[in-house]
């Protein structure tokens, strides 16, 4: 999507951080800027405590500078880490490989812990 609203949450990439806050760029060509005040309600003493530069992150758009191609976000209040999708593939058998398993392994747990003499 190349036109995002105010209110709207994009995927940015850090492509620098300054102690007053993080910079942003998007696919669509804008570039951002996430204030110190806009990371999170807690103090912030280091910023790459939050981010690294070249990581992905989402981002919420609070205010649009069309004529300069510029946003200015916040990930405060938003879970603005990226997640790959996951390479696991489900199986057919789904949970029944651990159903039938857990029988087994609570009975060798309490073996354990009547050993030790828990």
């Amino acid at each position: 999507m190349d036109d995002f609203s105010v209110g709207s949450v994009a995927v940015v990439e850090v492509t620098g951080i300054q102690k007053y806050g993080i910079f942003v760029k998007l696919d669509n060509g804008y570039t951002g800027l996430i204030h110190i005040s806009e990371i999170s309600d807690k103090f912030v003493s280091d910023i790459t405590k939050f981010v690294d530069v070249g990581e992905k992150i989402y981002a919420e758009i609070k205010e649009i500078k069309k004529d300069e191609k510029k946003y200015i976000l916040s990930i405060k209040n938003i879970n603005y880490r990226f997640t790959k999708p996951s390479k696991v593939k489900e199986t057919l058998h789904g949970f029944t490989p651990l159903k039938e398993h857990l029988p087994i392994w609570i009975e060798e747990k309490k073996k354990e812990y009547e050993k030790e003499g828990l």
